[in-house]
């Protein structure tokens, strides 16, 4: 006969000590895309509002009055480069208030970097700009709020890096947030994977890269001296003539830098967006940003 072998004693906890509860499916919410910035009320407004200013902003040589002293002054692209950070900020500090932690503002400032890092690989390279692929991506995985808190930050993060802070900055700010998300606001988190997927983002992607610089051009087309009277801004004339002569500049001045754009796009979305996507969705179902955490106080101690 074998001597009974004792039973393994129990180290016991500590007294006082509390344990993280968290739910058996933390961080997926049973298969439910993850948000790490959830829109409130005050979020959507918020956003709405700088989406208006932000059109009023890049579109106003197009909706100005010929009698308005705006349609006239050069002093108007300064202007709006002094509201919209304000309003920028403005928007930060709601979706702040509605659920920016701790483990959402290390993923900000993680991807914010990459991209910061990525646009200047492509800087001056007739406008090969691999940014674009992970600020798409990563608003599909985050959602909409963060995504446009993303593109902001990252814009300005690469602004800084590559020396390129100007009044055009807040534009580009913006038109990347709006980038970014957009991508948020696709159909089918939850559902549409795979190649599906990839086809949409790259599509998204590829369009969102023109679009960017369509909007991109009339921050500074009204001010370019020195060109054709065929594709300047004239101040007064008909709205139909403007805009005639404004797509006639963008398919003469940036459609070789667009189209590169969208092309590096959808190659990276198809090449590396699975691989990207899975770490993405991977590191938000590990940050559980939909899963509250609650203390339970340990056993008492024997």
């Amino acid at each position: 006969m074998t001597p009974d072998r004792p039973e393994p004693r129990h180290r016991p906890e500590p007294q006082g000590r509390s344990h993280p509860q968290r739910g058996p499916e933390a961080g997926t919410s049973g298969g439910r895309q993850a948000r790490a910035v959830r829109l409130g009320p005050r979020s959507i407004g918020a956003l709405v509002l700088i989406s208006a200013i932000g059109v009023m902003a890049f579109g106003w040589p197009l909706l100005a009055d010929s009698s308005s002293g705006l349609a006239h002054s050069k002093d108007a692209p300064w202007l709006f480069a002094a509201l919209l950070p304000m309003l920028l900020a403005v928007v930060v500090a709601t979706i702040a208030d509605t659920g920016l932690d701790a483990k959402a503002i290390a993923m900000l400032g993680v991807l914010a970097a990459a991209g910061a890092a990525l646009r200047p690989l492509g800087a001056g390279t007739a406008g090969i700009e691999p940014m674009f692929f992970l600020m798409v991506l990563a608003g599909r995985v985050l959602g909409p709020g963060f995504g446009f808190v993303l593109g902001s930050v990252a814009m300005f993060a690469s602004a800084l890096l590559t020396g390129g802070v100007g009044p055009w900055m807040p534009f580009q700010m913006l038109t990347m947030g709006w980038v970014s998300m957009g991508a948020g606001l696709l159909p089918g988190p939850d559902r549409l994977r795979g190649r599906r997927e990839l086809a949409m983002l790259a599509a998204y992607g590829a369009l969102a890269a023109c679009l960017y610089g369509l909007i991109m051009n009339l921050q500074g087309w009204p001010y370019i001296g020195g060109m054709a009277s065929g594709v300047s801004f004239v101040p007064g004339d008909p709205l139909h003539e403007n805009l005639a002569r404004f797509l006639t500049y963008c398919l003469a001045t940036s459609l070789g830098w667009d189209l590169p754009r969208a092309l590096i796009t959808v190659v990276l979305t198809f090449v590396l967006g699975g691989t990207v996507l899975k770490a993405l969705r991977r590191a938000t179902r590990r940050a559980a940003f939909d899963v509250p955490v609650s203390f339970a106080p340990g056993p008492p101690s024997p």
